[in-house]
């Protein structure tokens, strides 16, 4: 799995000019799938992100998690953070996992992120045209490959 984790002041998700997730003060998680991915990859990432420390302490240093700010997670399937652009300049998307696949591991993701942070979690719509605004605070952005764990 991939995630791309920005942290933001304001993030929202539109299907069809319908909000269908939106949040204030937190994180907007772009999710990829691969075949290759699993239960441990869920939640290994899951735990990584719930205690990942980015957010301002009274000092300004980024020392505190998503769930000591009281913040809120949006998660945005995301198969393009598979493409490939190793051969010509239309980026191929073949190690993202087909829909059959990613789209119960997308929910196995989002109901386990829901478990550690103890509060429902924002979402897209798997697989819809949407349309993503964001405010990034910071800017923040952290991204994450369960296969590189670095």
């Amino acid at each position: 799995m991939r995630a791309v984790i920005q942290r933001v002041k304001y993030a929202s998700v539109e299907v069809d000019s319908r909000v269908m997730g939106e949040i204030d003060n937190g994180m907007l998680i772009l999710l990829g799938v691969e075949a290759a991915d699993s239960d441990e990859d869920i939640e290994w990432l899951a735990g990584k992100i719930s205690r990942l420390r980015i957010f301002d302490d009274n000092q300004g240093v980024m020392n505190l998690d998503i769930k000591q700010v009281g913040g809120r997670a949006l998660v945005v399937s995301q198969f393009t953070l598979y493409a490939s652009t190793k051969k010509g300049n239309r980026p191929s998307y073949i190690r993202s996992a087909p829909e059959m696949f990613s789209r119960p591991m997308y929910e196995k993701f989002i109901c386990r992120l829901e478990q550690l942070l103890e509060t429902s979690v924002e979402q897209g719509i798997f697989g819809a045209d949407m349309q993503v605004s964001l405010l990034n605070d910071g800017p923040v952005t952290i991204c994450i490959d369960t296969k590189n764990r670095e």
